[in-house]
């Protein structure tokens, strides 16, 4: 496993019940990403495909929120200590130890991948690689929905998050790194900034052909 991959996953099994208590009902207050979600699920509904992964799921809100907009979805996570509280937070629902780069999931079986705000971690170096792996589980007509901290630099961003080291990203390159693992992007948000440092929440959209 990377260096990094080790202090992500230690970092935040450090901090999984602050970490809860912050982020389970955040969505209430976050109507853009909420309703971009609620869109995904919308689309992953008309492929007829429902399996979905949500990647990088932390405590298991949005699984949850998933499950409730009528999919069959799942959440895999870095985190032993984050996926013992999400089975212990929603008991009816699974939910896997794993990295994004080594998904548990067959070829072509998802309708859909959530990864909200789960690959902020990756260096940009290892993100294509990273890509690859959802495209590879997705479906023909399967649906990414990514989010992320976005810069309107040219370049990547590191920053100090407070959990562990970041990147915030350009949209528009993002979707580039998208186009090239073989996504078209069908949707993407930008709005006004989601930290204290003027990053934006960004939501791209995409779709396996």
């Amino acid at each position: 496993m990377l260096e990094h991959q080790d202090e992500t996953r230690t970092a935040y099994d450090g901090v999984v019940e602050l970490y809860a208590s912050m982020f389970t009902s955040r969505l209430e207050t976050r109507p853009f990403a909420r309703n971009m979600i609620g869109t995904f699920a919308e689309l992953v509904r008309d492929t007829g495909n429902l399996r979905v992964a949500d990647v990088g799921c932390g405590p298991g809100h949005l699984t949850a929120m998933l499950h409730d907009l009528g999919l069959d979805a799942f959440g895999i996570d870095l985190s032993p200590a984050m996926v013992d509280h999400a089975r212990r937070a929603e008991p009816t629902l699974r939910f896997d130890e794993a990295r994004m780069e080594a998904l548990p999931i067959e070829d072509g079986t998802l309708g859909g991948v959530l990864a909200h705000y789960s690959m902020i971690h990756t260096p940009p170096e290892e993100l294509p690689a990273l890509l690859a792996e959802q495209v590879r589980v997705l479906a023909p007509g399967g649906l990414l929905l990514v989010s992320f901290f976005g810069t309107e630099g040219p370049e990547p961003v590191r920053f100090d998050h407070k959990v562990a080291p970041a990147y915030s990203w350009p949209a528009e390159q993002f979707a580039e790194l998208l186009a090239e693992a073989g996504l078209v992007t069908v949707a993407r948000l930008l709005h006004d900034p989601a930290t204290e440092r003027g990053f934006l929440d960004t939501h791209l959209l995409a779709r396996r052909p």
